[in-house]
């Protein structure tokens, strides 16, 4: 069974920092592009950041830009958030997405839902004092 499973949400401090993991079961995430969407209720799911491949092209929503940053180690088949500096708008559920692709997907698709194939099950991230 092909699926993607987001964990490291959590309760956390305006300020604070989390890590936020993507990882593959069933498949190897080595030729998918991944993206990170987050979305909270009444909202369109909105595009966070994603990430080709190879790892060598990323792009960030201007909203997270310099705060948020995606990785990938592919010999762990995962794919990683590092959020810093949280702010109480970045709550949401934080999902991950995968499609094959690599640097033209991230310029071209990276904030389309639709371009992705397979999505995780989201990991709720609360900013709160």
């Amino acid at each position: 069974q092909l699926q993607l499973v987001e964990s490291g949400g959590d309760l956390v401090q305006p300020g604070g920092s989390l890590r936020l993991s993507c990882a593959a079961s069933g498949f190897t995430l080595n030729y998918y592009a991944i993206g990170w969407f987050r979305q909270v209720p009444g909202k369109e799911r909105e595009g966070v950041s994603c990430i080709s491949s190879s790892g060598g092209s990323t792009k960030y929503a201007d909203s997270v830009k310099g705060r948020f940053t995606i990785s990938r180690d592919n010999r762990e088949n995962a794919v990683y958030l590092q959020m810093d500096s949280l702010k109480p708008e970045d709550t949401a559920i934080y999902y991950c997405a995968a499609a094959p692709g690599g640097f033209s997907f991230v310029q071209n698709m990276c904030f389309r839902p639709r371009g992705y194939n397979f999505w995780g099950q989201g990991t709720q991230v609360t900013v709160s004092s």
